[in-house]
């Protein structure tokens, strides 16, 4: 009798199904039941039958040592049924894209994944990109290959069973099974149809491991033709190689069968590194409970229920009750109870030609759920209305707005009061401004004094900061970083800005001359206005209203008067003319009296014109900080803003048909 052995189980038997003796006492524990785990041991211990149901064996050896790919079969002996298959033709036949129907969400995903990491490569790093751009390439090196085949990889731990499974599923003995540890060194691809080559080269999978089923029922089973099975390494293999290239596989394949046993279906490897990080992909994904003939009585389905429930505590959604998730079945590959159940549901699978389709939507949600930190920000980020309003307003303040609107206006007052008050005052006036070092006139050529300096430039350094933390709060944050940048890089250089784009702001009613002196900032400035005070230089004369020389004309009036009533008086008193003081003092008296009282009409009539002077050199110099202050700071601050709602649009298009609700 020939002797089938099980890869991963280590059961030996002969086709009778009799263990061997030795292996048998090695196998049951002292009272003769399986210690297969805490589920396995606690229904045995219910069982009042108080056999351990089943007859087979099993070993824990492990062996480093793999067995040589190459002796699998005899390449040279073409009657062989799982000899490598030829290298496969091009296929003829006409093929649809692997992503469906041309108005599915898959395309237009991609394509908003693909314009997202294009609009965010200039502020994420490349490590944070990574995954997305691996996803795109996938998936258009997926979309370039076959749709007709659905390529399936059955992965599994040491000892589950995996390689048993995969040759029941093609029918014959194709992958190596045995007592050895790691027994699979290396993926062992069986294509049930020809044009699979491209999907195998994308795997790497070397001509000499691709097999063809035996012929036979598994062969010409209609519901796998496209099936393309592929055998893994065990992921938790002493061999560092044989995990990688589990890792690598299983970013590539369609779907995975994952292959458990009673002993390890809770090994955290398991759980940890693969099923809790690939839980979105539930809908490419099996889970079968192997080795299902070792437990007694009910034992089986009280571990798939544990197995459920340790899935669901993974964020894997279960495929049950018509719900789309993973599928989780028990079976046994040595004896076949289960695998006909399962080999149909793979059927069906295939057959469904979506593997493809699903499994790069679930690699996309997981690609999207990786970026969402550095996309979706808290609550509603921007620049309202109100931050720009306060940024402006700490602008002016620096420069002063509102304290040259208050010099403006005195100088209007001042002017006015040169203009129509009486020659007596004015003299006085002139004598002052030119004797006194802090006349009012002197008073506008100062120098602002350093600390004066000083302060407009951290008020200004202060206004920066409080717009970028406001245009930044609640942004993730790379965007935010790249606002704050944006608004830092734009302040530099912006007080001496401020002095010179006020001032030929201020400049746009007409010029006068000034004379030069320091800003603000420090900045020098050589100009004048005619609306306002330059920057850098003494308040400019404003412009003369039209009534000014009728007040002038009435106080030369009333100067004319006094100097005739004084003349008058004088010349009775020396005797020239005839006595008579009431005419002459009555008319000096007018000149007297008329002429403050002119001065203080005019001081009435100039009080509203003075003050709308003012406050229009306020405003010009403020829309002068503000024009500048929006050119250096709020259009880049608004522009990462702008480039952020852009991404976040595209990320939203991304996420909008989430299959996995990533």
């Amino acid at each position: 009798m020939t002797a089938v052995t099980d890869e991963d189980q280590g059961n030996s038997t002969t086709e009778t199904g009799e263990p061997k003796e030795k292996e048998k006492e090695e196998a049951l524990s002292k009272d003769g039941r399986w210690d297969d785990g805490l589920i396995a041991r606690r229904a045995a211990a219910a069982d009042p039958r108080g056999d351990s149901g089943t007859g087979h064996s099993r070993t824990d050896g492990r062996s480093t040592d793999s067995a040589d790919p190459s002796d699998l079969t005899d390449p040279s002996d073409p009657s062989d049924p799982s000899a490598p298959a030829p290298p496969d033709e091009d296929d003829v036949r006409p093929q649809v894209e692997a992503y469906g129907p041309s108005g599915g969400p898959l395309p237009t995903r991609l394509d908003a994944l693909r314009e997202l990491v294009g609009l965010s490569r200039a502020r994420l790093d490349r490590d944070t990109l990574a995954e997305a751009g691996r996803v795109l390439d996938e998936a258009a090196a997926r979309q370039r290959l076959s749709s007709r085949h659905t390529v399936v990889a059955i992965a599994g731990a040491t000892g589950s069973g995996k390689s048993t499974l995969f040759n029941a599923l093609a029918g014959t003995q194709i992958s190596d099974t045995g007592l050895r540890r790691p027994t699979t060194s290396q993926p062992i691809a069986c294509s049930w149809t020809d044009g699979a080559a491209g999907l195998l080269d994308r795997l790497a999978i070397p001509g000499r491991l691709r097999r063809r089923p035996h012929p036979g029922p598994a062969a010409f089973d209609e519901a796998l033709q496209g099936l393309v099975l592929v055998d893994l390494p065990d992921h938790d293999s002493a061999a560092t190689a044989h995990r990688d290239q589990v890792d690598r596989v299983l970013a590539l394949v369609d779907a995975v069968i994952w292959v458990v046993d009673p002993e390890k279906y809770a090994d955290a490897a398991l759980h940890e590194r693969y099923l809790r990080p690939l839980a979105g992909h539930a809908e490419v994904t099996f889970v079968v409970l192997n080795q299902i003939d070792r437990l007694p009585g009910e034992a089986a389905d009280l571990v798939l229920d544990d197995l459920r429930r340790l899935l669901d505590e993974d964020g894997m959604a279960l495929g049950e009750h018509g719900e789309p998730g993973a599928t989780v079945m028990s079976l046994s590959a040595l004896t076949g109870d289960g695998v006909p159940e399962l080999r149909e549901m793979v059927g069906r699978f295939v057959q469904d030609r979506t593997a493809a389709t699903r499994r790069l939507s679930a690699d996309v949600d997981a690609a999207a759920a990786r970026l969402r930190p550095v996309y979706v920000a808290e609550g509603r980020p921007g620049l309202g209305e109100r931050a720009r309003e306060e940024f402006t307003d700490r602008l002016a303040e620096a420069v002063g707005a509102a304290a040259a609107g208050q010099a403006a206006e005195r100088e209007w007052r001042r002017n006015a009061g040169r203009a129509c008050g009486t020659p007596w005052l004015r003299l006085w006036r002139w004598y002052e401004s030119r004797g006194l070092p802090g006349s009012l006139d002197r008073m506008g050529q100062a120098l602002a004094p350093p600390e004066e300096e000083s302060t407009a430039r951290q008020r200004v350094e202060q206004a920066v900061r409080t717009v970028a933390d406001d245009a930044s709060a609640g942004l993730p944050a790379p965007w935010a970083q790249a606002v704050r940048e944006a608004a830092f890089t734009g302040a530099k250089g912006l007080p001496e800005a401020l002095d010179d784009l006020a001032a030929k702001a201020a400049a746009g009613g007409g010029s006068a001359k000034g004379s030069g002196g320091s800003g603000r900032f420090g900045t020098a400035s050589g100009r004048g206005t005619a609306t306002g005070v330059a920057l850098g230089g003494r308040p400019a004369k404003p412009p003369r209203p039209k009534w000014w020389p009728a007040a002038v004309l009435a106080q030369v009036s009333m100067t004319l008067l006094q100097v005739f009533g004084g003349l008058w008086l004088l010349g009775q008193i020396v005797g020239v003319l005839e006595p008579g003081l009431v005419v002459p003092a009555l008319i000096m008296l007018a000149g007297v009296v008329g002429g403050p009282l002119v001065e203080w009409s005019c001081a009435a009539a100039i009080r509203g014109p003075a003050r709308r002077y003012g406050q229009d050199a306020e405003r010009r110099l403020r829309e002068a900080a503000a024009g500048c202050g929006r050119a250096r700071v709020l259009d880049p601050v608004s522009a990462e803003l702008a480039r952020y709602r852009e991404v976040r649009e595209r990320y939203v298009a991304v996420t909008e048909f989430s299959t996995t609700g990533q």
